[in-house]
């Protein structure tokens, strides 16, 4: 006999109930109402845990930004700051194996969904801002300055385009792409300052001025692969 009592969830499954409709569905095409039925609750509940449809697809993106709070300010002050950029975002981004079908989904979602698009103005002006926050004393200057402002623009461009490529080619790998990201930036996008890892099925690129200066044996290339 049932007693009348609501069933009990919580916030990592109506996240996941959502993800996989969105996945099937569309975004646009999936309701509150959707998600709550699929997890056996009610949409009151689903708002208590997500102020919006939106805020699902985003997760849990404070705990993203504490992370990269957390392993900045653990790095050594002298060290470069690019480098504590670069590992401070690495650290930020490490995703169990049984998380990132969800990312992807994620991610996918939030760079083809026009409403998604527009609310990521906001989240990622959060993580740009935490970034300018982060490094304006390395910089000797105010968040709001233009040196911390200008970095943290592109470190976010940074990210997004590791994001991109990670999204669309299921062989990537998350940490490279983003780990490339950054010594390219670090790195003034020197195409003979970093060598890039290549696709599946694809030589490495190297600059005309790395390969006059330390020609390689026909069909042999440098790899300095990084270990996860």
């Amino acid at each position: 006999m049932s007693t009348g009592r609501p069933r009990s969830t919580n916030h990592h499954e109506v996240e996941a109930a959502a993800l996989e409709l969105f996945r099937m569905r569309g975004f646009e095409r999936t309701t509150v109402a959707d998600i709550a039925a699929a997890v056996g609750v009610t949409r009151r509940t689903v708002f208590r845990y997500f102020a919006s449809k939106n805020d699902i697809v985003w997760g849990d993106f404070d705990a993203v930004i504490a992370r990269l709070r957390e392993a900045f300010v653990a790095e050594p002050r002298q060290a470069p700051l690019f480098d504590v950029l670069r590992r401070a975002v690495l650290a930020s981004n490490r995703y169990e194996p049984d998380q990132l079908d969800g990312l992807r989904i994620r991610m996918s979602l939030i760079t083809s969904v026009p409403a998604l698009q527009a609310h990521s103005m906001l989240r990622y002006g959060a993580w740009r801002d935490a970034v300018a926050e982060l490094a304006a004393p390395r910089l000797h200057a105010a968040p709001g300055d233009l040196a911390p402002q200008a970095l943290g623009n592109a470190a976010l461009g940074a990210s997004m385009a590791a994001f991109d490529r990670w999204v669309s080619d299921p062989d990537e790998d998350l940490e490279r792409c983003l780990d490339q990201a950054y010594r390219l930036l670090a790195g003034g996008f020197d195409p003979g300052a970093v060598e890039l890892e290549p696709r599946a099925g694809r030589a490495p690129r190297r600059s005309p001025s790395a390969r006059s200066s330390s020609p390689a044996p026909a069909g042999r290339t440098r790899d300095r692969r990084r270990s996860p």
